[in-house]
């Protein structure tokens, strides 16, 4: 169903900051999943922690989402090819492979990582054929300064140290299939519930790890439970899961995969902010410049391509 588009002096400019704030809060709860996912490794193996995230998510969204599902399922069925590459790919895939990196490397490297997302969505976007603005291109190029800045202490040599282990290699692995889940989501079927689709992926991405699960189980890799485990899976189900993947998509349908993917560079600014409130980590000046440069690309990027990015293919209202 489509609603008719506001198309008064101003809406462009409100359109941007809704979705811009959907987009930004999405890396939030997923850097929140990171330093969760990280410090449980030993209690929550990944293929479990992702079969059981997504169970979680389903939980949460049947009351909300069953009804939508019910009346757009000829649709869901007509399309079945790119809902479960859908599901597969940016649900089970991405997940599990994160979850496996950081078993073998550190949330540093994770998010040093990740920072680089955006080139691997914007090369992608450009192979199907998405054309980037000047503003985007120098927005993506500010917003990447600012990431290093921060990696780099101010420090060339703290860049030029970084090195690579078995679980960074995983991670770049699942950064490429959170790549092409972005553009995927670009054919995704039109006229689909928002919330619908997402517990169809979650579904899916839930029954493609139950085989996982399954053998990681058999290996030795069990979960140990506890209150605190419980109470991780379940904020990881709600907000790393349904509200972030929720703003994200929505975000990636009025914006674009190429602008929405800048804003991957707010989980070392978040990263920052949450060692500063949780460990009493003191931030100091590079992370102010890194700070400021990052959100003065994301307003470039967003103000050259939301206009765009509300024009492209499977743009819903």
């Amino acid at each position: 169903m489509t609603t008719p588009r506001d198309t008064s002096p101003g809406a462009g400019g409100r359109l941007r900051w809704r979705s811009a704030s959907l987009l930004a809060l999405a890396p939030f709860f997923w850097a929140c999943n990171w330093i969760i996912g990280r410090a449980f490794y030993e209690d929550l193996p990944p293929m479990a922690i992702t079969l059981f995230r997504w169970l979680v998510a389903v939980a949460i969204l049947v009351p909300f989402a069953w009804h939508h599902v019910r009346r757009d399922w000829p649709v869901l069925r007509a399309h079945a090819g790119i809902v479960l590459a859908l599901g597969a790919i940016g649900i089970a895939g991405q997940n599990a492979l994160a979850y496996l990196g950081l078993n073998f490397t550190t949330v540093t490297n994770g998010v040093i990582l990740n920072s680089f997302t955006p080139v691997m969505i914007v090369a992608l976007a450009w192979t199907t054929g998405e054309r980037l603005s000047r503003l985007q291109l120098a927005g993506m190029a500010v917003s990447l300064a600012g990431v290093l800045a921060i990696l780099s202490q101010g420090s060339l040599a703290a860049l030029a140290a970084f090195e690579f282990n078995a679980g960074d290699l995983v991670i770049i692995v699942s950064m490429a299939m959170w790549a092409v889940y972005t553009i995927l989501l670009r054919r995704r079927p039109a006229g689909v519930h928002p919330l619908g689709l997402l517990l169809v992926l979650s579904a899916v991405g839930a029954l493609v790890m139950l085989p996982f699960w399954g053998i990681e189980a058999a290996l030795g890799r069990r979960v140990v439970w506890s209150a605190r485990a419980i109470a991780a899976i379940a904020s990881i189900g709600l907000f790393s899961s349904v509200l972030a993947y929720v703003f994200w998509n929505r975000g990636v349908e009025e914006l674009g995969p190429s602008v929405a993917g800048l804003f991957v560079h707010l989980m070392p600014v978040f990263g920052v902010a949450l060692a500063w409130v949780l460990l009493g980590e003191r931030p100091g000046r590079h992370h102010a410049v890194g700070v400021a440069l990052i959100l003065s690309g994301i307003a470039l990027a967003t103000r050259g391509g939301a206009r765009a990015g509300a024009r492209g293919p499977g743009s819903v209202r």
